[in-house]
Parts: C-alpha cells; sequence; structure tokens
C-alpha cells in the first residue's frame, strides 16, 4: 500500500441536454444521467446510485482484506445497500446507509468470528467513514453443506 495521502481524480463531462460521462484513468467510462426521482430516466447510474455503489463495494472490499489478515475462509459476499436521501433544513443529504450482508462460508467455520469480521468491515469501509450519515448492518451468515461444497467450481 502506498503512504498517504492518496490522490483519485475523475473528470465529467456534458453538453448542455444529454448524459454525463465520468472518466478516469485506466477505468472505462460511464454514461450517467439523473435517477427517476430527480425527473431521468432512470436506465443509468446516477450520483445517487453510485454513492450507494461505492459504499456496498468498499464494505465488500474492505471484508476481503480483513477476512484474509484474519485467515477466515469464506466462498460468497452479497451486499444489499440502500441509501436514504432527504431534505433536511432545506438541503436534500443522505442520511443513512443500511447494509445487509450475506455471508456463505465452509463448514466448522467460527460464525462469530465471521459476525465480527463483518462489522469491523462495516465499521472500517473508508466510504462510509467519509459521509455524514448513520450506517446499519445487517448480517446472514450462511454454512455450504457437503454437498454444495461438491458442485462448487474450484
Amino acid at each position: 500500500m502506498e503512504s498517504y495521502p492518496h490522490f483519485y481524480s475523475v473528470d465529467a463531462s456534458a453538453l448542455a441536454t444529454g448524459n454525463v460521462v465520468i472518466s478516469a484513468d485506466d477505468v472505462p467510462s460511464l454514461q450517467t444521467a439523473p435517477p427517476v426521482q430527480f425527473g431521468g430516466p432512470g436506465d443509468l447510474w446516477s450520483p445517487e446510485t453510485l454513492l450507494v455503489a461505492a459504499a456496498a463495494d468498499c464494505f465488500v472490499l474492505t471484508f476481503r482484506a480483513m477476512a484474509s489478515a484474519s485467515n477466515l475462509s469464506w466462498t460468497a459476499l452479497h451486499c444489499d445497500a440502500k441509501g436514504r436521501l432527504e431534505r433536511i433544513d432545506g438541503t436534500a443529504r443522505f442520511t443513512q446507509l443500511a447494509l445487509h450482508a450475506h455471508l456463505t462460508v465452509p463448514p466448522a467455520t467460527d460464525i462469530e468470528k465471521a459476525r465480527r469480521l463483518l462489522e469491523k468491515a462495516e465499521k472500517g469501509c473508508l466510504i462510509t467513514n467519509s459521509l455524514a450519515l448513520t450506517s446499519v448492518l445487517t448480517c446472514d451468515i450462511e454454512t455450504m453443506d457437503d454437498e454444495r461444497l461438491r458442485q462448487t467450481p474450484a
């Protein structure tokens, strides 16, 4: 890992009408538009969905790093994220981020260790730590049975 501070650059370009194109070095460009709630088409990523997606992605990547450092074996993690946008004192802002994690682990996994790592990942996520909102985590941990393990490709 590089020493801090880290810098991230993104460009956003648009004409008077139409979609916005966001781009950064070495990654594909992405078209965005307002969400339906703000009169947009609802068929493209929006700043609102990108923010919620960034938090979910950060949670999953943080968990992956923490699980690796803690020698926790796991097979799959699905994170459902919902952001709550409200108007407070005349200003629209996200006030809550609800993350629901569904973790699948091999048999004989220490379930409490897995739960602690999920909670630690939620608290350690740099995206949610950078936002002025309440973050709420719920989680399910499923142990794969022997039959499902045999069916999982290597």
